[in-house]
């Protein structure tokens, strides 16, 4: 049976993120496990419950019950406090592995496409060579010696970053001029 190549990339997208959860440690599976047991309706309405539970046996209704933390529920308080402390860590260790993995599958790509781009290179000169071959009288065509010039990924970056942070590199750019104009007198 042939796979096509559509489900090709799918199974190679699976096995990525699949090979990155084999390498959790215990810790992360504990955290991830959590998360997905915390992040549920079950788990929400669990806590409304619990809540109101409390107050209404701390309020003096319930006869025979001793009240144990009396309004304005300070124990409850501190308790709702610390579960949302505990939560939010838990969330944010099982965040920073999934920004991991997002980040690595993102790193991928990137040289797939680069990778991609010099075949794409590779494939428009060979036609190009080709069509000079069979053309008597080749035609220059401005926008394909564009297409065939290398891509230079670093001009890119250094675009990409000054606009990402323009007062940084305008700053550095200041600083490096007045030292320059200083050492020059």
């Amino acid at each position: 049976m042939k796979v096509s190549a559509k489900n090709r990339s799918r199974k190679l997208i699976k096995s990525f993120e699949a090979k990155a959860l084999r390498k959790r440690s215990f810790a992360i599976k504990i955290a991830d496990l959590l998360t997905s047991k915390f992040g549920t309706v079950f788990f929400l309405i669990f806590n409304v419950v619990v809540f109101i539970a409390w107050i209404i046996a701390n309020s003096g209704r319930i006869d025979d019950f001793v009240v144990f933390d009396p309004f304005p529920f300070i124990l409850l308080t501190m308790v709702v406090s610390l579960e949302a402390i505990v939560l939010s860590i838990i969330v944010l260790i099982s965040q920073n592995r999934q920004s991991q993995i997002d980040s690595m599958r993102q790193e991928l790509q990137l040289q797939v496409e680069l990778i991609s781009e010099r075949e794409i290179t590779k494939s428009l000169k060979l036609l190009k060579e080709i069509k000079h071959k069979l053309d008597e009288h080749p035609q220059a065509d401005d926008e394909l010696e564009e297409m065939i010039k290398e891509v230079d990924t670093t001009y890119i970056e250094r675009r990409l970053e000054e606009q990402l942070h323009p007062n940084q590199n305008s700053i550095t750019q200041k600083i490096s001029e007045t030292v320059l104009r200083t050492l020059s007198k």
